[in-house]
């Protein structure tokens, strides 16, 4: 299992962010490793919201299926993804920081099957592509193409 952990300050207002990230389907919009998202079942965002994302190069067998487990808005939410190769299970919090949002993670990520021999590789990598996913958050808020 590796634990990956990181922070980004964003600037804009605490309940922008968390409304972008609790909401799966925009994920797609900022993190190019994403191709596409949908909401599964009617309703708002909130706790026990379930989304399916499609990494990009993953095919069908790919696809992920994002719970939310936990929902304080605008304060914390806690996932679960799941996948054929992958299981994470942490949360994003958010605090206001002047005008602006502080915005960390958390996860605990573990491949499995036969990913798993893939382990080491992703306690190297994983905190890199989970930072590079809240840059380009970061990049769409403050660019204004929200």
């Amino acid at each position: 299992m590796a634990r990956i952990r990181g922070g980004v300050t964003i600037d804009a207002p605490v309940e922008e962010v968390f409304d972008l990230v609790a909401d799966e389907r925009n994920e797609p919009a900022y993190n190019p490793r994403i191709t596409r998202a949908e909401k599964m079942g009617d309703g708002p965002v909130g706790p026990g919201s379930r989304f399916l994302a499609l990494p990009r190069g993953t095919g069908a067998g790919g696809t992920m299926t994002v719970d939310v487990l936990e929902y304080d808005r605008p304060h914390r939410l806690h996932n679960r993804v799941s996948s054929s190769y992958l299981r994470v299970d942490g949360e994003v919090t958010f605090e206001a920081d002047g005008g602006g949002t502080r915005l960390h993670w958390d996860w605990d990520m573990r491949l499995v099957g036969p990913m798993r021999l893939l382990s080491p590789v992703l306690a190297l990598v994983g905190p890199r592509w989970e930072r590079r996913n809240w840059l380009g958050l970061k990049h769409f808020v403050e660019s204004g193409r929200r």
